[in-house]
């Protein structure tokens, strides 16, 4: 009697034996991005008012504040009132923070509650995880955003000169806060490690970035030293969607944001693949 092995059936039938760690969804899975994607913006949409409404609502509050405090002493700057020179600033500080916040969290905690297996074992390569991770987090930023937007549209008169480069802003910012965050998740092991890079990193270079003030009145040093600041041109660009006026090189701040970019998805592409701090 011949004896049969699992190779013999495998070589007479090899299509119903796939090799074990053969992807069989093609070049690209599809599927299991869009899946990834949905788990990343349920994950923020179930505590929406946590997620969503907090910032939008503290983010008003600073705007109600400065109004208060300083709207009628302050002149018009660049011919805008000095409101509405503010509002562009509030919000592009609440997307980026949003953005960070929502794809640096979602590996951290996958790693603090032990199951950032779940994101190494589904069949996706480095490329579709940055991908779903990054946009969920451009989503959260793009959401709060919007409402903050809207809230603010509310009690001051805010309106949109460019729609398209609102649009722009809005998303090239959120997407480089978002691999930002994603290497921040990868890199922290506790949650007092994200809080460092959101204490030290990212809230001074936005609030030095012209949020609450026109550049042109730093000393030529500070000046200076804000052109090469990414957080300005985001501010500086959203300003001018919703203005019509910027103070710096709108082709150069694109430019900018642009290739930072897409070097920090190559940087995130070969510490996803070489899994550093997650598959060790």
């Amino acid at each position: 009697m011949t004896h049969i092995t699992h190779d013999t059936v495998k070589a007479a039938a090899p299509e119903a034996y796939p090799d074990l760690g053969v992807r069989q969804f093609g070049r690209f899975n599809y599927l299991g991005l869009w899946t990834l994607y949905r788990k990343e913006v349920q994950r923020f949409l179930k505590v929406w008012m946590q997620t969503l409404m907090a910032p939008i609502i503290t983010t008003l509050l600073f705007l109600a504040i400065f109004s208060l405090a300083l709207g009628g002493l302050r002149p018009d700057i660049n011919g805008v009132p000095f409101v509405e020179f503010l509002a562009p600033g509030l919000i592009m500080m609440a997307i980026v923070q949003n953005a960070f916040a929502n794809a640096s969290s979602s590996l951290l905690v996958a790693k603090v509650q032990g199951n950032v297996v779940d994101f190494l074992m589904p069949p996706l390569s480095p490329g579709e995880l940055n991908l779903g991770i990054s946009l969920g987090g451009l989503t959260r930023g793009l959401f709060v955003g919007a409402g903050t937007f809207l809230g603010m549209s509310v009690f001051i008169n805010l309106g949109i000169y460019s729609f398209f480069a609102a649009l722009f802003y809005a998303c090239i910012a959120s997407a480089l806060m978002a691999q930002i965050g994603l290497l921040g998740g990868i890199w922290a092991e506790k949650f007092d490690h994200l809080a460092t890079v959101t204490n030290f990193v990212i809230t001074p270079l936005s609030f030095l970035s012209g949020t609450f003030y026109s550049v042109n009145q730093l000393p030529g040093f500070a000046y200076e030293l804000t052109q090469y600041n990414p957080f300005f041109y985001m501010i500086d660009g959203f300003r001018f969607a919703v203005t019509g006026q910027a103070e710096g090189s709108l082709l150069f701040g694109a430019s900018l944001l642009i290739g930072l970019t897409v070097f920090l998805g190559i940087i995130c592409q070969i510490v996803l693949t070489r899994g550093y701090r997650l598959k060790s």
